[in-house]
């Protein structure tokens, strides 16, 4: 902390910005998107974004509005309590998990269904033989 700093909890209104960010993030992730697919699709700054998601930006509601616009989301997503718990409706994953499910999802889309079945027998395969 620099001078003059005091140090002090974050109040209702940091820890809710914080959850805005997240929120951005998990959106984003599920939905197999980069901050430069953002960027490109809203014209802010993947700096800018960053900054949003991580909590240190507090955005307007415009601004939110461009970001829901290009995650195909209402607004009020954003604000809905646990709205990323209710809209994934699993258990709580990190970035990375987010990440990999996000390109499975994405490169699935082009899979018939038996290629499906096969791809999901090679993973239960997988995690069975997998060390722990």
């Amino acid at each position: 902390m620099g001078a003059g700093e005091a140090s002090r909890t974050p109040s209702e209104q940091d820890i809710s910005l914080m959850k805005i960010g997240t929120t951005i993030r998990a959106f984003r992730l599920q939905k197999g998107l980069s901050q430069g697919d953002i960027e490109k699709k809203t014209g802010l700054l993947r700096c800018y974004l960053s900054r949003v998601e991580n909590g240190h930006t507090v955005p307007s509601l415009d601004t939110l509005s461009k970001i829901a616009q290009a995650l195909d989301l209402p607004i009020a997503q954003f604000f809905a309590d646990d709205a990323l718990g209710r809209q994934l409706n699993t258990q709580k994953l990190s970035d990375e998990e987010l990440r990999f499910l996000s390109q499975i999802r994405r490169y699935s889309n082009n899979l018939n269904d038996s290629d499906r079945k096969l791809l999901l027998a090679m993973v239960k395969k997988f995690a069975a033989t997998a060390v722990r």
